[in-house]
């Protein structure tokens, strides 16, 4: 039996486990925080150039950040391959999977999201004012006026979103590249967080915001159907409801959700999603929770099979 095309799916295994186990790394040993740092090195000097040269200055920063990234990522793979020979059996194999998962982990974070989001639960139990604090350091939006339901409804988006983002599009893009795949995604996504927006960042963000874009197109379908389930009837309305968000894929998972949970979702003057859904109550965060771990599951699986696949495994 060929052992090798095993190595992709059982490191997602490990890193998922790790991750549930034991969450997040500190943070001076997160690469993903330390992505941040690098691109932070430059953030306040891209805000200072003309609109030509700072489209040019970050699409550069970028690709240097990405190709470095990859390499490093690369090298410490085929460091693990060569140390372990999995094809030689399964001691070998399962030691790759173990040390590759534990590389892994870092550019996924499925406790720390759910975990997050069910704070913003437990605020409003206390206040609202409280709520809106604690939903404040999950989203960029002004949440000093939102009320209750509003609260819940941004947190529930938050996690439908991020579930693509921090979850199955990094293990998406490990099943078709290794842990370079994986590394490079997470760089572009961390890119697109600090650099992606509109307003000053409308010239020196838009190589990242394109980028992620295109990175995400995929793992966001992906997430949506996952989160939809075998309900073939709300095909058509998730492709409806997916195109009312500004972005090309976080409608995908939001919409889902909104849809799975018979919820209206909403951005106050920028979309509504699901407008004839009921307004999100207490208890809904925890159906969001319930509904995104499901849909995790079934999307990681899938992937897995999909990793042994691609190399010959199945």
């Amino acid at each position: 039996m060929d052992l090798m095309p095993w190595r992709l799916p059982l490191a997602m295994l490990v890193a998922l486990c790790v991750d549930r186990a034991w969450g997040e790394p500190p943070a001076r040993w997160h690469p993903v925080v330390g992505f941040g740092r690098f691109l932070g090195l430059f953030s306040r000097r891209l805000l200072t150039l003309a609109p030509s040269a700072a489209l040019t200055a970050g699409a550069v920063i970028w690709w240097v950040g990405a190709l470095n990234i990859g390499v490093l990522a690369a090298l410490l793979e085929t460091s693990l391959i060569y140390a372990f020979k999995p094809w030689e059996g399964w001691v070998g194999l399962l030691g790759c999977a173990l040390l590759l998962g534990l590389l892994l982990k870092p550019m996924l974070a499925w406790r720390m999201l759910s975990d997050e989001v069910g704070a913003v639960e437990r605020a409003l139990a206390e206040s609202l004012p409280a709520g809106r604090a604690r939903l404040a350091r999950l989203v960029s939006r002004d949440t000093g006026n939102l009320n209750a339901s509003q609260v819940r409804e941004a947190a529930i988006e938050t996690l439908a979103e991020n579930l693509n983002d921090s979850v199955v599009a990094p293990l998406f893009w490990f099943m078709l590249a290794g842990l370079p795949g994986a590394a490079i995604y997470r760089f572009a996504n961390t890119a697109d967080a600090m650099w992606g927006y509109r307003g000053e960042w409308e010239w020196a963000g838009k190589w990242a915001a394109r980028a992620d874009d295109v990175l995400s197109w995929l793992p966001a379908r992906i997430t949506g159907l996952a989160l939809l389930g075998l309900r073939p009837p709300l095909m058509g309305a998730l492709w409806r409801q997916a195109r009312k968000t500004p972005s090309p894929n976080s409608g995908w998972p939001m919409a889902a959700m909104a849809l799975r949970l018979q919820l209206r979702l909403a951005k106050p003057g920028v979309y509504v999603l699901n407008e004839a859904g009921a307004e999100a109550a207490s208890g809904d965060i925890a159906r969001a929770q319930a509904l995104a771990l499901k849909a995790m599951l079934a999307s990681a699986l899938m992937l897995m099979l999909g990793a042994a696949a691609l190399r010959g495994g199945l």
